[in-house]
């Protein structure tokens, strides 16, 4: 097996027993739980986190970026091309679109969901004006571990890559169900758990969706965005909500699944899973088996850290690495020696703060096949002095 029962939770990867203890909690309440191996510590619940419910849903275990998730696409401009001016196309998308905190899109985005949703009149959304805001962010990728990568496959074909999720609308409708469900603010609290059935939740779930649809339409507006600016065209897409509640049907039980940080992986279902700036990253698709069953087919999100973001700074010994700071001179050499290409980004986002995805892969590959590897050889992220509460 490619994973150890831990109070008869699996768990895949190596064990952080801080993310473990948290979904032994969440276990309390919950009628299913999971582990991915890119598992490490969250709000309430961890991020890796697989928790399932017969009749509740858990704000807390959708989390602060509801609908985060990662898309991927094919485009058909030439690889060569594309190295050969690769700081010049970073720049110019980095000059493009709007990275940091708080941003509105330079370009004002319209979309049928501002126009036909229930979720608008839901009170939350009338008194934190919430669709004014929404409207202004629309298209923007935030900061932390938010990114938008250029990286060629195997066949030197370039793919585009990027991991946002529905910023400040989500960041506000997740914190007012926290709430309202009794929910405290910390790490190691007990998760909000709701009846699904009570005014409350259904009215979460409805903003919940919202959020969906949003985050979606940011990430498929910035994926055309970018392929206008190189002037090419999308032959391919990859899309997945990692941060989201699913009703999906498991051994013939009805159940809300939710992933925090954790990828659907159902068979035959492709996904993209992101690693650090200096790594690969790939496309799979899910396959059947034991293990996948056992997983509710899901899968990793991304490598998952290696080191807090504290701990990065220097401030605190990270659990792999007996403390000390990590630099720009440290993070640039990483990359460098990767040949990317490197706009913006904090040293708590280098490679040095984060597992290999190869290694976090081999422990599902009972569940997951890849398709394509990704060498990355552009990155944009927002800079070091850009606080980003929105990021999972």
């Amino acid at each position: 097996m490619s994973f150890q029962l831990i109070h008869n939770i699996p768990v895949w990867g190596e064990p952080i027993d801080e993310a473990v203890n948290q979904l032994i909690n969440c276990a309390k309440t919950a009628d299913k739980c999971a582990l991915m191996a890119d598992h490490h510590p969250g709000y309430a619940v961890p991020i890796g986190g697989v928790v399932a419910y017969r009749d509740k849903i858990s704000p807390s275990g959708v989390g602060y970026d509801i609908a985060c998730g990662n898309k991927a696409v094919r485009l058909d401009i030439p690889a060569d091309e594309v190295k050969d001016h690769i700081k010049e196309i970073m720049t110019d998308i980095f000059e493009t679109l709007s990275f940091g905190i708080g941003l509105k899109n330079n370009e004002r985005v319209d979309h049928p969901l501002f126009h036909d949703d229930a979720a608008w009149q839901l009170g939350v959304a009338k008194e934190l004006k919430l669709k004014k805001l929404a409207q202004e962010q629309l298209g923007t990728i935030g900061s932390g571990n938010h990114y938008v990568d250029l990286f060629t496959d195997e066949e030197n074909r370039v793919w585009l890559g990027i991991h946002f999720g529905s910023r400040g609308l989500g960041h506000r409708l997740a914190k007012y169900f926290i709430q309202k469900g009794g929910g405290r603010d910390g790490m190691n609290v007990d998760p909000v758990v709701l009846n699904v059935k009570s005014d409350l939740a259904q009215d979460y779930l409805l903003g919940m969706k919202l959020a969906g649809r949003y985050a979606y339409a940011g990430r498929d507006w910035v994926c055309k965005r970018i392929a206008q600016l190189l002037q090419a065209n999308i032959l391919e897409e990859v899309h997945n909500h990692h941060n989201y509640a699913w009703a999906e049907e498991h051994n013939g039980e009805k159940l809300w699944v939710i992933r925090k940080g954790a990828t659907p992986a159902f068979p035959g279902q492709k996904g993209f899973i992101g690693g650090s700036m200096g790594d690969i990253s790939v496309i799979v698709e899910g396959i059947d088996s034991d293990e996948s069953r056992r997983a509710m087919y899901s899968t990793v999100h991304g490598a998952g850290r290696l080191i807090s973001r504290t701990a990065a700074a220097g401030r605190k010994r990270g659990r792999y690495r007996m403390g000390g700071k990590i630099t720009r001179e440290m993070m640039k050499e990483w990359v460098d020696s990767k040949n990317v290409t490197l706009i913006g980004a904090g040293t708590d986002e280098s490679p040095h703060c984060y597992k290999r995805l190869p290694e976090v892969l081999k422990y599902h590959e009972k569940t997951i096949r890849i398709l394509h590897t990704l060498t990355p050889i552009g990155v944009a992220m927002a800079g070091e002095d850009v606080f980003d509460p929105f990021k999972d």
